[in-house]
């Protein structure tokens, strides 16, 4: 059985509402007849959503276009078809301006008021296509965003596929920058729910009282400036995906109420005393120890168990240097068509310097370096900013020289064995030019650039002690800046 279309028709006139409650109701729609604005609004606010508002402009209490401007204020999709007996030009256009669908003159054909409803229906599903294609975009967007080169995140990968259809929670793990917020749309994007809502929340962005009005909403008076009631991320997110992001930071007030909303798939609003039934799918991340956190009692350990039916474990950007040439030319690419810049290739020395720097900050930092790189196009001063940044950072903080993987065998031995032979080749060309870092530069065969980086790279910033009693003492002495360059 079809379900009928609901209108709203909203005009002080009795009679005008009586005869189009009648003849709406013959055509088999459900009608509800509403005196003035100010009523039409109170029912919008309290979540009814009528195929159609049928609205008239002239009525005592409230205009018809201050009504319209309120309700629009509330849910900007309403359809709206306005009512008038005068046909002046400069109502029709603020009406149209504000977001009306259409506009009918009293008295009006039955089949006039067919046309302004087939119309606002056309609209409706041209809005929906449009979202459908803006959604398949993000879609593919997301996918070329998530690039897979490494084996740790084409294995990663493979389990997304396998998770995301699977309408469970996930737990989301990894440092900071290393694209957990990808991964979640990702998931979203694969699972059956990707038709509905994705709603982030970052859970460290607020405090715990705004978090909970944030998460669950609250009813008109609930506290002080709570003027209306206001839905939460889980109202909206309903029937989708919440991105729970720094759910660690939650309090645990709070996250024993998320507890009970998991289990129980009920809340209530702030002030409120209705319960509200949920269907959301939960996905949540975080860049700390969990077990640390379960530890110092940060973090609940039945709130984890909950949350962690399923768990992925996002590596560090220095964990696989093998992407980052890719990631590089990928964000490049975004930002040189964003900002109407040429796409040029970077050098190799500026790959090679990229792919040896650790990125503390991993994506969110390779982003951020190519967008200045693609803004100043200058590689060289792209490069220059690489070696001192590896130069301030001493290569690498011992935390993430523990963290770091430990290469092991044959091919370990060859690059260690490598290394050691070219700084022993620099270091000798530097001492037998005095350290004229030119010169040194042209005795070796390569670039004045290429010398600079290595010197920052094996830490010969500064002339070595000769083992010789004889060595003198203007070869010793600290290179100042700019010196015999």
């Amino acid at each position: 059985m079809a379900v009928k279309e609901k209108i709203m028709v909203v005009d002080d006139e009795p009679s005008i509402r009586k005869y189009l409650q009648t003849l709406l109701e013959v055509e088999g729609f459900e009608v509800e007849a509403l005196s003035s604005g100010p009523a039409a609004i109170e029912k919008i606010n309290d979540g009814a959503r009528p195929d159609f508002i049928i609205l008239d402009v002239l009525m005592p209490e409230m205009g018809g276009i201050e009504t319209l401007k309120e309700l629009l204020q509330i849910d900007r999709s309403l359809n709206v078809i306005m009512l008038s007996c005068s046909n002046e030009v400069g109502v029709v256009v603020e009406a149209i301006r504000l977001g009306a669908h259409d506009y009918l003159t009293k008295p009006f054909e039955k089949s006039e008021l067919d046309a302004a409803m087939l119309k606002s229906r056309q609209k409706k599903q041209l809005a929906t296509e449009n979202q459908a294609l803006r959604d398949y975009c993000d879609q593919v967007t997301e996918d070329l965003s998530f690039l897979a080169a490494s084996p740790q995140m084409v294995r990663i990968r493979q389990q997304l596929l396998q998770i995301a259809p699977v309408d469970v929670p996930v737990f989301i793990c990894g440092e900071s920058g290393v694209g957990k917020e990808v991964v979640a749309r990702m998931i979203h994007l694969r699972s059956k729910r990707k038709s509905q809502p994705f709603v982030k929340v970052n859970c460290a962005a607020l405090p715990g009282e705004l978090l909970e009005s944030e998460l669950f909403g609250f009813e008109q008076g609930a506290f002080t400036g709570a003027v209306r009631a206001k839905p939460g991320k889980f109202e909206l997110a309903n029937k989708g995906t919440i991105f729970l992001d720094e759910i660690a930071e939650m309090s645990t007030h709070l996250q024993a109420k998320l507890l009970h909303v998991l289990q129980d798939h009920q809340y209530s609003r702030l002030g409120g005393r209705n319960l509200i039934d949920t269907d959301v799918r939960v996905l949540a991340a975080t860049n700390v120890d969990v077990q640390e956190a379960m530890k110092t009692g940060k973090f609940r350990e039945d709130l984890y168990y909950r949350l962690n039916v399923l768990s992925i474990l996002v590596p560090p950007l220095r964990e696989r240097t093998t992407e980052i040439p890719l990631l590089f030319r990928h964000f490049l690419a975004k930002y040189a068509e964003k900002f109407g810049k040429p796409a040029v290739e970077p050098s190799k020395h500026l790959l090679d310097a990229a792919a040896n720097y650790p990125w503390p900050g991993n994506l969110r930092e390779l982003e951020n370096f190519v967008k200045r790189y693609v803004i100043l196009e200058d590689d060289e001063g792209s490069l220059r900013e690489l070696v001192e940044m590896s130069s301030a950072r001493q290569r690498t903080s011992p935390r993430e020289e523990a963290a770091a993987p430990r290469e092991q065998g044959l091919k370990a031995l060859v690059r260690g064995l490598k290394d050691e032979a070219e700084m022993e080749a620099i270091a000798e060309a530097l001492e037998k030019t005095r350290w004229c870092r030119k010169d040194a530069a042209k005795m070796l065969g390569i670039s004045y650039k290429a010398l600079l980086y290595k010197m920052r790279q094996f830490n010969l910033d500064t002339p070595r002690t000769r083992k010789s009693a004889s060595t003198p003492a203007a070869e010793t002495a600290p290179v100042s800046a700019g010196r015999n360059e």
